[in-house]
């Protein structure tokens, strides 16, 4: 198995326009993707960190507390690029480490 490096760091925010300005405007970090998504009534805001790293923010309205439920202010997850993500999931089955089913981004279109 080769995680070669970490693709993308994701949080959940209160506040968008202030997380958005906060990271954008004062950090430097340059805007990939901006979504409303209405099905789940929330932003989704994609920053480049660098050439290989990206921050997901989600801000949905009214995010639970932490630290009982995972959907809550804070992050997220924590996402490897790998190039096999098939082989890689097996190796972890392997290992006994439960992975979710591979989905599709319905923005990027990347497992």
């Amino acid at each position: 198995m080769n995680l070669s490096t970490i693709h993308h760091i994701a949080i959940i925010v209160s506040d968008y326009e202030k997380s958005k300005d906060f990271y954008v405007n004062k950090l430097g970090f340059t805007v990939i993707r901006e979504n409303y998504r209405p099905q789940k009534n929330d932003w989704k805001l994609d920053l480049k960190i660098d050439n290989t790293t990206e921050l997901e923010i989600f801000a949905p309205k009214n995010p639970p507390k932490r630290p009982s439920f995972p959907e809550a202010c804070g992050l997220r997850h924590l996402a490897f690029k790998v190039n096999e993500i098939e082989r890689v999931v097996a190796e972890l089955n392997k290992l006994g480490i439960e992975c979710e089913p591979i989905r599709t981004d319905e923005f990027t279109n990347k497992k």
